[in-house]
């Protein structure tokens, strides 16, 4: 290998594990950074991340690091799902830490529809009821399996997932993130309520004009008005 190829190779070699780096929250570099009030939120050069700028140390109490709004569910949606999210936003505790971490209540027969999080893993835990969950990996390989309670399932990062009550009582999970903000994505409504062009849609689903617009009718607000 010549040596102008060697350094080409060690170049990109260099901006891969640079790459890699970025791809994940950074570390604190202090113990906690509760946010600032006064503050909006600061992006970085990370580009994906924003960060909360923080208060005195010294101002920091110990209802920063607790959170109770978790207690209860949230309100249901018309597929029966309810979610209560805690983040940097609602926890102040967690900001800069990398992790967030959710509650999800499905009604009986109701779904929490495919969806994945572009900048996190998820891990769920079944605290009651019976809930059949998975992902879809980038092969098309399906993983499902029904959880009941006290089981966890892993979430790979940024790969389609989905679950269903398959049980005869409401159910309740917890999910974990190891990411301050993992950003979330719905399949239908990325496809249908985003305005991607309506010939690409009909080209790549089979479905006629009017089948593209009744999805967008029910995936898009705008298109609902």
């Amino acid at each position: 290998m010549s040596s102008e190829n060697a350094l080409w190779f060690l170049l990109a070699i260099f901006s891969l594990s640079v790459a890699i780096t970025l791809a994940s929250d950074p570390d604190p570099v202090q113990d906690f950074c509760i946010p600032n009030p006064r503050f909006g939120a600061m992006k970085t050069a990370h580009a994906m991340h924003y960060i909360l700028p923080c208060k005195n140390s010294s101002e920091a109490t110990t209802e920063d690091f607790v959170f109770s709004g978790l207690r209860a569910s949230g309100t249901f949606s018309d597929t029966g799902l309810a979610v209560v999210s805690a983040s940097a936003t609602n926890f102040p505790g967690l900001n800069t830490l990398g992790l967030s971490f959710a509650r999800a209540d499905i009604e009986v027969g109701g779904i929490n529809p495919p969806h994945f999080h572009p900048r996190a893993t998820e891990l769920v835990h079944v605290v009651q009821g019976k809930v059949y969950a998975g992902f879809v990996d980038s092969s098309n390989r399906v993983f499902t399996r029904v959880l009941e309670k006290g089981e966890v399932m892993v979430l790979p990062k940024g790969l389609v997932h989905f679950m269903m009550n398959v049980g005869d009582e409401a159910a309740t999970l917890f999910g974990s993130f190891n990411s301050q903000n993992p950003g979330i994505q719905k399949v239908p409504s990325a496809l249908f309520g985003s305005g991607i062009d309506e010939e690409l849609l009909q080209k790549a689903f089979g479905l006629s004009s009017k089948q593209i617009g009744s999805l967008r009718k029910k995936f898009d607000p705008k298109t609902a008005r």
